[in-house]
């Protein structure tokens, strides 16, 4: 995979330290909690290091992408949980591709539902 463009980056404040913040991660993004190389639909495990960091990649005929969560201590009991996207949409279909997921803003309603799952989760 070549090195992708910076999409956008969104966070949420989680109270539960870093350890239940990372549980909650894999609850809500992976099929089964228990194992992150379950990455949801058009997602692979590209690495993961509890409990700071889970990076997840794709690509289909109209982008190559990447999901990273990061977890941050804010404190004993507070965690800050970070999700990174980045992104390449190669060619016309790709231009189009990019309009409708990230143009709409359905990119960024989608990761801050998420963020908002992991923090009733923790």
């Amino acid at each position: 995979m070549e090195r992708l463009s910076y999409i956008d980056e969104h966070a949420r404040s989680v109270d539960a330290n870093r350890d239940r913040a990372w549980k909650a991660v894999l609850q809500v993004v992976c099929k089964n909690p228990a194992d992150p190389s379950t990455a949801p639909s058009g997602f692979v495990l590209d690495s993961a290091a509890a409990p700071a960091r889970l990076a997840l990649k794709g690509r289909h005929w109209f982008s190559e992408y990447a999901l990273i969560f990061e977890l941050d201590d804010e404190g004993p009991s507070r965690t800050r949980v970070r999700a990174k996207s980045l992104a390449n949409f190669p060619g016309l279909h790709g231009k189009i591709y990019r309009a409708l997921v990230i143009g709409t803003g359905a990119h960024k309603f989608v990761v801050r539902g998420m963020l908002r799952r992991i923090a009733a989760a923790a």
